[in-house]
């Protein structure tokens, strides 16, 4: 039996759009702060600018079912773009707290537009007997934009200043409506009768049907989070230099574990991932808690890449799995909604914790999360019934 074609010409420009999205987002990540501290921002001044945003995407993706209906995908797509180009520039104009408050605002709306209309699209243009290996294949320019865009940032904006920073973010957006434009789709959404739409609040968070992973990405989110922002401060209190290796190595085998990660969900379901990958990244927990090295603090890298390059695409590929097709938006919406609120609350809960008992000590309550993963993932194979896959409505 011929295999069925991934790489495109649809998916090829789609995860183009994607990686240019992340790099636009990840070249502000570390260097909004930054700005923001220049201007005279306190502390809780600075942490509101960077949670508003988070806050923002999860109220923008409410709407997104109402998107679909109304204007379709590639439209919706559009308009996040548009507005994270727009809020991006006004960045650079705006010199105040309370205005750069109000953009940070505008851009939450555009990336939450932004990122579930991209999953959403490539779950409609990917086949489904290789979405689980697509999936992970066009988070790899999400991973590249990790990667190197955090440091491209810090490098402008202590070299060149905010006029190079931000006209090249917006940059970044702008080519990604050019990408998203060679990307052509039909419009799934149009040919399936149209559900009845719930209007509470919560049937707009949470897609009703992706309990499961939707819970384990709340669980995931939250480790993850806490390892990415906090783990430079836990190494300057075991007294590690250099861990910005952490992340460069961490990386390199995020794109090693996705591909394979993708086949292998495809070909076994999203056990034989999830499980492994919750598992590898709860040793990436135990090693940072023992870390005294640099070298120990790699090793904590390596299964920290191999694990979150497993479960970040998984989770997602599950959602749309489990789901009709003209469903795909809202459970793309629920994954980042999910995976927002693990991350916000976990950076709240766990920085907090921090404070008292410091960063070491912290992980060990980060590692209590993702045994409850572990967990929860063993009772929805051994005990509940085993969710359908929707491959076949696609053939």
């Amino acid at each position: 039996m011929q295999k069925v074609q991934l790489w495109t010409k649809n998916f090829i420009a789609l995860t183009a759009t994607n990686g240019l999205l992340f790099a636009s987002f990840h070249f502000l990540l570390p260097t909004l702060p930054m700005y923001a501290a220049s201007l005279g921002a306190t502390g809780t001044e600075i942490g509101f600018i960077s949670g508003v945003f988070g806050f923002s995407a999860i109220f923008i993706r409410l709407f997104t079912d109402t998107g679909v209906r109304a204007v379709g995908k590639k439209k919706c797509l559009y308009a996040g773009l548009i507005l994270s180009i727009l809020a991006t520039l006004s960045y650079f104009v705006f010199d105040s707290i309370h205005e750069l408050m109000i953009a940070r605002v505008i851009h939450g709306l555009g990336f939450g537009l932004s990122t579930t209309f991209t999953a959403a699209i490539a779950a409609d243009i990917i086949p489904a007997a290789r979405r689980g290996e697509g999936v992970g294949y066009l988070g790899l320019g999400s991973t590249v934009a990790m990667a190197i865009a955090p440091a491209v940032g810090i490098f402008l904006l202590v070299s060149f200043g905010t006029q190079a920073l931000f006209p090249l973010s917006a940059l970044m957006s702008f080519l990604a409506i050019f990408t998203a434009m060679v990307c052509t789709t039909k419009p799934i959404e149009a040919e399936l009768p149209a559900p009845a739409i719930h209007s509470s609040i919560r049937n707009r968070i949470f897609e009703a049907g992706t309990g499961i992973p939707a819970l384990l990405t709340i669980c995931f989110g939250a480790a993850y989070g806490t390892v990415n922002t906090f783990i430079a401060m836990m190494a300057q209190q075991a007294g590690i230099d250099h861990s910005g290796w952490f992340f460069i190595l961490g990386t390199l085998f995020i794109f090693i574990s996705r591909p394979f990660g993708g086949r292998l969900l495809d070909l076994k379901g999203p056990f034989a991932v999830v499980l492994p990958g919750g598992i590898l990244f709860m040793l990436s927990l135990c090693l940072i808690v023992v870390a005294k090295s640099l070298p120990v603090l790699l090793l904590a890298s390596l299964f920290y890449g191999l694990g979150g390059g497993l479960l970040l695409p998984a989770l997602m590929t599950w959602m749309l799995n489990v789901v009709r097709a003209d469903r795909r938006s809202a459970a793309s919406a629920t994954f980042y909604n999910m995976l927002d609120i693990g991350t916000s609350s976990g950076l709240l809960i766990f920085g907090s914790l921090a404070g008292t008992i410091g960063y070491i000590a912290m992980y060990k309550y980060v590692i209590a999360i993702m045994v409850c993963f572990i967990i929860g993932c063993l009772l929805q194979h051994f005990v509940r019934p085993k969710q359908t896959l929707n491959e076949a409505e696609d053939e």
